[in-house]
């Protein structure tokens, strides 16, 4: 029999955590544990936190315990509901416009031509400037005393006092703001597509249309799952524009603007924290959705290769 010594060293390690009853998954979750407790503990206490104050009337320095209380006023309050379609209309909007804004922007930035990396640049500007800054810059535009806007279009319209405009004048400048973000994430699933596949399909006689219908969007479904993931998340919380635009106005509003409403401008950090906790629920649900479909998708995928 061989002296141990002789034994591999990467044997003897294993004979070692073999020896001690751990396995490689179980040492990766003891060095993992710590930090992932960490990350769930910054990640989850301002959720209980904000659940456990919503079950208070809080009113300055006085707390008086009224249970689920705020959420059956959340639930029965106009403004919420108002609040709630206000970010269901920006949210359809603006993703899909940011879907197919960005859709053209990737196919544009995938091409080889000259000057690429300076159209690529051109394109993702918007991105890179603070939302707070264009909101700014975009209120200025639709403002009626300059008249920008209405200049270009040569239109007479007051877009920041009427509703119906203001909405369109937010979802102009939420597109123009994230289409590039959107883009950035179909020029990487793009990037990842073998160009066999369409010199096969142009053998084939396959025209532009049909190779972007049979070839791109199948093989960038992934990509444009996280797109959409990210977009729609995002959106459900935007604060920014509508904020800048109309402020607290109720005709206007959208989730987070209504929660914010409560906590500053008319202080009742109960019904606030109510108002958040709804939203949160709200945007946890569709964000699981998407990524249950992504997660059926991938399985799909797989399986179709096996096969293959």
């Amino acid at each position: 029999m061989s002296d141990s010594t002789d034994v591999a060293p990467d044997v003897a390690k294993a004979v070692r955590r073999r020896a001690h009853g751990l396995g490689e998954r179980a040492i990766g979750r003891i060095f993992l544990a710590p930090s992932i407790a960490f990350m769930a503990l910054i990640a989850l206490f301002p959720v209980f936190y904000a659940i456990w104050m919503s079950l208070y009337d809080i009113r300055g320095f006085n707390r008086e315990p009224v249970g689920v209380e705020n959420y059956v006023r959340a639930l029965t309050d106009p403004g919420f509901w108002n609040a709630a379609q206000n970010t269901l209309i920006f949210t359809v909007a603006s993703v899909s416009l940011e879907f197919v804004v960005g859709m053209a922007f990737a196919l544009i930035m995938h091409q080889a031509f000259v000057g690429r990396g300076l159209t690529r640049a051109v394109i993702l500007v918007p991105w890179v400037i603070p939302t707070a800054v264009a909101a700014q810059v975009w209120r200025y535009m639709f403002d009626h005393n300059p008249g920008f806007v209405n200049a270009v279009l040569g239109t007479d319209i007051n877009w920041l006092r009427d509703p119906a405009w203001s909405m369109v004048g937010i979802i102009s400048a939420d597109v123009w703001k994230t289409a590039p973000f959107v883009a950035l994430l179909l020029l990487a699933g793009l990037q990842t597509i073998p160009k066999d596949y369409y010199e096969a399909a142009k053998m084939d006689g396959a025209n532009v249309f049909q190779r972007f219908w049979t070839i791109t969007l199948p093989l960038l479904r992934p990509a444009i799952v996280v797109a959409l993931l990210f977009r729609t998340v995002d959106a459900l919380r935007m604060f920014d524009f509508a904020y800048v635009f109309s402020g607290y106005s109720n005709s206007l509003a959208t989730l987070s603007v209504y929660a914010q409403r409560f906590l500053v401008a008319e202080p009742q950090p109960g019904y606030a924290n109510a108002l958040s906790t709804v939203t949160f629920v709200i945007v946890m649900l569709v964000g699981l959705t998407f990524i249950s479909r992504m997660g059926r998708h991938m399985v799909g995928d797989v399986g179709r290769k096996e096969k293959r």
